[in-house]
């Protein structure tokens, strides 16, 4: 109904919206614990999620509103290199099965937070943790305004907001309204919010993708005309295609490589993780979570179908909203926009939630208030959680919508050059802080330099994320090249630095704390000790 307003399907997306927003503050009653005024309940559940949760959470997170729309928006535009995201998530998890269970146990021993929390501890550098904190906040910003972005576009589907309305407010009073319900929650509830509503979430999400995957091909005339459908809009337009041109499957394979390794360096990821009762509870958790991947190849194929359904839109994003619109009946459409809509408010709070401990953890306690109560720690990450959401909102009602993918294509060059510190942290001492702080920062000046350089059809800059590798010629990720570049730096000058006997910092950490042995035993030496309510060691 591209000319009206949608009634019933705007009547079923309020009702679960509503549904969800009594759920988000109802949440704070949930597993309370006594000592509530403090950064491990409010940010991080109390540590206490199981498996089931953990893994609704992690996929809540990982598995976004911009997933939903962007990866067969791209499908949809370019054909099968939008399938990278297919593969780079079969690679994550064996990643994050080795790294994970170790960042918990330390985290657990030490009352880690954040990633920056434990590049801190390890490498006795406040320094190198600050960058890590800019690091995760910068990258994580855009972020966030790619899920409102995803609610938008719902709602300029469903004829509420955007369109052609001249008076702004009136324009975006819908998105307002939703910006408003998600931060009074997540300032209530906190990390709860999500977890709770992530059950809602990824059930909408798996029944709205079977019903697509079955459904919508038996009303096209089935696959093959899907493909051929496809397969003859590339070939007229001459881009994209159902297999990658051999002049991008570089590209592919790099970006594929590089997305991987950056997915769980995310802050809102290892908030999640760290939610987690124990290491064992992260394990079983990763060993599901390919079904994540199963859901993302099947909603992949949606780009597709919208071609085959004759969708036509100037911005991609609008392409899986318009075809549920188009092939579903209203009450089923408004089913999965309500999917769509409440994909994005689970991610967006891990998000605000993780950024704002970030701040409060690594830059207001460590440079403004060392001595920072357990309460006014809380507090402060709940005011900033806020400012991080209006940050976010600007963003997305104050710039174009193709600007923000871009940036946010940015976010995966930035936070992939944490990885040297924190994941290198995990299983060595041999990288100097000074040397991990050289190595990060050719790697951040490098990779947004490089993407500035970037030209699309409708930017000048900042139009992509992948280039010329120099000395290579083929076409690859800016973010893996940064990343090798920062590893190069790391390595000579850690060389360098431990020949001249340079200063390397005090590591507060044991080998045994990163074991399962040693959390079990910080258990039993103090079972009526929630982990992490003491403060990480104050570094100079």
């Amino acid at each position: 109904m591209p000319n009206g307003v949608n009634g019933v399907a705007l009547a079923v997306f309020i009702f679960f919206f509503l549904a969800v927003t009594v759920m988000g503050f109802l949440a704070s009653r949930w597993r309370k614990a006594d000592n509530e005024h403090s950064l491990d309940e409010w940010g991080l559940g109390g540590r206490s999620f199981g498996t089931w949760i953990t893994w609704f959470l992690l996929g809540g997170d990982v598995y976004t509103a911009y997933t939903f729309v962007a990866v067969p928006a791209a499908i949809y535009a370019a054909g099968a290199a939008g399938f990278f995201a297919v593969p780079y998530t079969i690679l994550v998890y064996p990643l994050i099965f080795t790294f994970l269970p170790r960042l918990w146990s330390v985290s657990h021993r030490h009352g880690y937070v954040t990633t920056a929390d434990f590049v801190r501890g390890r490498f006795g550098s406040k320094g190198l943790s600050l960058a890590v904190a800019f690091t995760g906040i910068l990258a994580t910003m855009p972020y966030i305004a790619l899920q409102l972005v995803g609610i938008q576009a719902v709602l300029d589907v469903m004829g509420v907001g955007g369109g052609e309305n001249t008076n702004w407010f009136i324009k975006d009073l819908p998105l307002l309204l939703a910006f408003g319900v998600l931060a009074a929650y997540t300032y209530s509830s906190g990390l709860r919010a999500p977890a709770m509503i992530a059950f809602v979430k990824d059930t909408l999400i798996y029944v709205v993708i079977v019903v697509a995957i079955i459904y919508i091909p038996i009303k096209l005339g089935g696959f093959d005309e899907i493909f051929a459908a496809a397969d003859k809009k590339y070939t007229d337009a001459g881009v994209g295609g159902l297999l990658p041109a051999p002049t991008g499957q570089w590209t592919y394979a790099t970006l594929a490589l590089g997305s991987a390794m950056a997915m769980f360096m995310y802050p809102h990821s290892i908030t999640a993780t760290l939610s987690s009762r124990s290491r064992e509870v992260i394990r079983r958790s990763t060993t599901v979570m390919p079904l994540y991947t199963l859901m993302l190849g099947l909603l992949a194929l949606l780009g597709f179908m919208a071609i085959a359904a004759g969708i036509k839109v100037t911005n991609g994003q609008l392409a899986i909203p318009r075809l549920f619109e188009t092939m579903f009946p209203d009450w089923f459409a408004g089913v999965a926009f309500a999917a769509i809509g409440i994909g994005a408010l689970v991610p967006a709070a891990i998000m605000s939630i993780a950024a704002a401990n970030l701040f409060t953890r690594n830059i207001y306690k460590d440079f403004i208030k060392p001595d920072a109560t357990p309460a006014q720690e809380t507090k402060v990450s709940k005011l900033v959680s806020l400012l991080v959401k209006v940050g976010a909102l600007a963003f997305v009602l104050t710039m174009d919508k193709t600007v923000a993918i871009n940036f946010q294509l940015l976010g995966g060059i930035w936070i992939l050059q944490t990885f040297p510190a924190l994941v290198g942290g995990l299983f060595t001492r041999w990288f100097h802080r000074w040397a991990l702080l050289a190595g990060w920062a050719v790697g951040m000046i490098y990779g947004t330099v490089a993407a500035y350089g970037v030209a699309s059809p409708t930017q000048k800059h900042f139009g992509g994320s992948s280039k010329e590798i120099p000395g290579i010629g083929e076409i690859g990720y800016i973010g893996l090249t940064a990343f090798v570049l920062n590893v190069l730096v790391t390595v000579v000058l850690t060389f360098a630095l431990k020949a001249a006997k340079a200063p390397e910092g005090i590591d507060v950490t044991s080998p045994g704390d990163y074991t399962a042995d040693a959390a079990e035993a910080e258990e039993k030496e103090a079972p009526a000790l929630r982990p992490g309510t003491s403060p990480a060691p104050n570094l100079s």
